[in-house]
């Protein structure tokens, strides 16, 4: 799937080469310091964020975090900048043998290996701890590899742009990745240096026991996470003692700090880290060719044309859950009536497309659904506002999980950032994980199967403005019914 965004000839003063990656708030492009004569990744903010001053400002704040570690396993940021159209950037250590996610697809890692990753990601946790720098997203993808006089340096990346991006939406907003998320963090308390070690304690059991030790849906689960199965294989009994203190659901019941539980897990599997005749296996990384390397060097005196972009991946994340506190009220004025009458517009015989009375929101759906109509706007999740909203259904009670009914509710609401918790659905007996778009209009999706029989139910969360948020709820006793009435959604005027 091809994003469409055009590649510069130069970022600043930097020769651009191709992109890296993209997501919701920024772009990654791998360009070329000419004066430093190195390659360089220059993260630039999204065009669509550019007037929004908190979201420009916590963008700048990763790089003053990162600006303020010194180590070699974080990744460095060189420069800042603006460009011409006012979007900041910020230049930043290229890791050009890819990511710890990246190397589990291709192969495992021995004790050795998996000990020295734990060491220099735990060297790199401990930095950030000392300068009282929570990163609260320790996980395979976020552990870079970038060649350093012809070796194999781990560093941790990605500070969490989204997590430092966690503007007030109204929605609860909980940082980290269920699998790897500490449970208090997962419950939105507070986090500590404890919540990092918890997580690098995820790393280590997945790279020792190759299989990771929770398989977490949502942040529901990982707030309340049962204990992971022993990490078995030929390790020393002791390792998985070590392991499971750090993954402990109590804080207080973890080591002390990152560097203890290094040193004890260290200690632990020193004899799996030793050969037959007692000397200690060969630790790390080969340097592999066959993952992104920069490039051609481009010529300091022609200018330098990017290179050709790849047709990248379509990119799906998973994301967690909404909170409860919040679920109650939307759903309430979800499935309530408006006052006034919705905009019908011509459609197919068997279908119509509805809008609300401003015609700032439309929909096709079945024409049987359109028993019951409201579109004359809500007052958002905290019931203090008034944002246009949509509401049709088999009945006017459509949102009632006792109901065999069928309906789509579409509501704006106020929110900078999607939320990393949606409304749950436990009359659905089956709840998939959530799939997460990135582009111009990011977008979080959630479907629930087995609703009240053979329905399913879709929650889906878009970010159609900087600084408004549209919420689809679908409900339908047929999931291919229930698709087309997602894709027929459509905004004006925003």
């Amino acid at each position: 799937m091809s994003t469409g965004q055009r590649i510069p000839q130069r970022l600043g003063r930097y020769a651009v080469r191709r992109r890296i990656g993209s997501g919701g708030f920024a772009t990654v492009w791998l360009a070329y310091d000419e004066h430093l004569d190195s390659p360089v990744a220059v993260k630039v903010l999204a065009d669509n964020w550019t007037d929004d001053a908190q979201v420009r400002r916590r963008f700048l704040e990763e790089g003053r975090y990162l600006r303020r570690v010194e180590s070699p396993h974080v990744v460095s940021v060189y420069d800042a900048g603006e460009l011409d159209d006012g979007r900041p950037y910020l230049v930043m250590s290229y890791a050009d043998q890819g990511t710890l996610a990246d190397r589990l697809e291709i192969d495992g890692l021995s004790a050795a290996q998996s000990l020295e990753i734990v060491r220099q990601v735990g060297s790199g946790l401990a930095a950030l701890h000392a300068r009282d720098i929570l990163h609260r997203d320790v996980k395979p993808a976020n552990v870079l590899f970038r060649t350093v006089e012809g070796e194999v340096r781990a560093m941790l990346g990605d500070l969490g742009l989204g997590k430092a991006l966690d503007v007030s939406s109204r929605l609860t907003m909980v940082a980290g990745s269920p699998s790897y998320v500490a449970p208090e963090q997962a419950q939105a308390e507070a986090p500590d240096a404890r919540a990092d070690q918890y997580s690098l304690g995820a790393v280590a059991y997945l790279l020792l026991a190759g299989r990771p030790a929770f398989s977490h849906a949502s942040l529901r689960a990982a707030a309340d996470p049962q204990p992971p199965a022993p990490l078995g294989g030929d390790l020393p009994a002791a390792v998985d003692g070590v392991v499971r203190r750090a993954l402990a659901v109590e804080r207080e019941e973890r080591w002390p700090d990152v560097e203890t539980f290094v040193a004890e897990l260290a200690a632990a599997l020193e004899p799996a880290v030793r050969g037959a005749g007692g000397a200690a296996t060969a630790p790390w990384l080969p340097v592999d060719p066959e993952l992104t390397q920069p490039g051609n060097r481009p010529s300091l005196h022609v200018p330098s044309a990017p290179l050709s972009e790849p047709e990248p991946p379509t990119r799906r994340r998973r994301r967690g859950l909404v909170a409860a506190t919040v679920v109650a009220g939307l759903l309430a004025a979800a499935g309530g009536a408006w006052a006034g009458h919705a905009i019908e517009r011509e459609a197919r015989p068997d279908l119509r497309v509805v809008g609300d009375e401003g015609g700032t929101l439309s929909v096709e759906v079945p024409a049987d659904w359109e028993r019951s109509v409201g579109g004359s706007g809500w007052a958002g999740p905290d019931g203090s506002g008034s944002y246009a909203a949509l509401s049709v259904g088999t009945d006017p009670a459509w949102t009632d999980p006792r109901r065999e009914a069928e309906g789509v509710f579409l509501g704006l609401m106020p929110g900078s950032a999607l939320p990393e918790l949606m409304p749950t659905h436990p009359e659905c007996d089956q709840e998939q994980s959530p799939v997460v778009e990135e582009g111009e209009s990011p977008s979080v999706t959630v479907l629930h199967t087995g609703c009240g029989g053979s329905g399913v139910t879709v929650e889906r969360v878009v970010q159609v403005a900087g600084n408004r948020l549209l919420w689809v709820q679908v409900r339908s006793l047929d999931r291919a019914a229930a698709n087309r009435v997602l894709d027929s959604v459509e905004t004006s005027g925003i």
